[in-house]
């Protein structure tokens, strides 16, 4: 049985938050007072994380009127090597993580893709990427990429080259790197300290939905009646 909700198409504008630790129920409940609207929270790569999304975690954003998204651990944000290998097998896990969770078809999961070695072939990064995107659209889900700082493909591969439509921008990146034509659907900005709630001692980045150039837009699981915007 999947998670309480609908896949909603994320609204222009609305402001949401990326944290590498769990989020407890009064954190969630204090971020959506502050404006907040959804989470992109990780899921694991290889072994397990102690701080990956749980179940109970997953109703608990919910249940705070956050929308849900997920995106998955990157092998490292420094140096890495990408290749069809790792990108059919991360893709699997990654979906194989959304059924755990009971994320219903239709919600966006995220591929990292930063720290790429310098001096990889743009094919082993692109033979990555499309084996990954192969492995969770096949299970339902749509695929989306987070381009981070050295991600290893140039703004015309990232578009040409890739089966992805859904870019998430990190908040190192600069705007001649986003994809060609396409753009980004999503944006990160460094978390200022006016951004977190009194008390909220969570570190994470604040990510805001922005329509690319062809009109794309994440999708995420929310209750009835998100976004509830403020």
């Amino acid at each position: 049985m999947s998670l309480s909700g609908h896949v909603y198409t994320a609204p222009d504008g609305v402001r949401g938050f990326d944290p590498a630790a769990t989020v407890t129920a009064s954190a969630a409940a204090a971020l959506h007072k502050a404006g907040y609207r959804f989470c992109v929270r990780y899921v694991r790569r290889d072994k397990p994380h102690a701080s990956a999304l749980s179940p109970k975690e997953a109703k608990s954003l919910l249940n705070a009127g956050l929308g849900l998204m997920a995106v998955q651990y990157v092998e490292s944000d420094s140096s890495w090597k990408p290749t069809a290998g790792k990108g059919s097998r991360n893709g699997e896990i990654a979906a194989s993580e959304a059924e755990k969770l009971e994320l219903p078809w239709g919600v966006t999961i995220w591929c990292d893709l930063e720290g790429v070695e310098v001096e990889t072939p743009a094919q082993q990064t692109i033979d990555y990427c499309n084996r990954w995107h192969a492995a969770v659209s096949s299970a339902g889900y749509v695929p989306g990429l987070y381009v981070g700082y050295r991600a290893g493909l140039t703004p015309l591969q990232l578009y040409r080259s890739l089966r992805f439509t859904h870019y998430w921008g990190a908040y190192n990146l600069n705007a001649d790197k986003y994809p060609a034509v396409r753009g980004l659907q999503m944006r990160q900005s460094q978390r200022k300290p006016e951004d977190s709630p009194t008390g909220v001692g969570l570190d994470f980045q604040v990510d805001r939905v922005s329509a690319d150039a062809l009109g794309g837009r994440p999708t995420l699981l929310a209750l009835e009646g998100w976004p509830e915007l403020p």
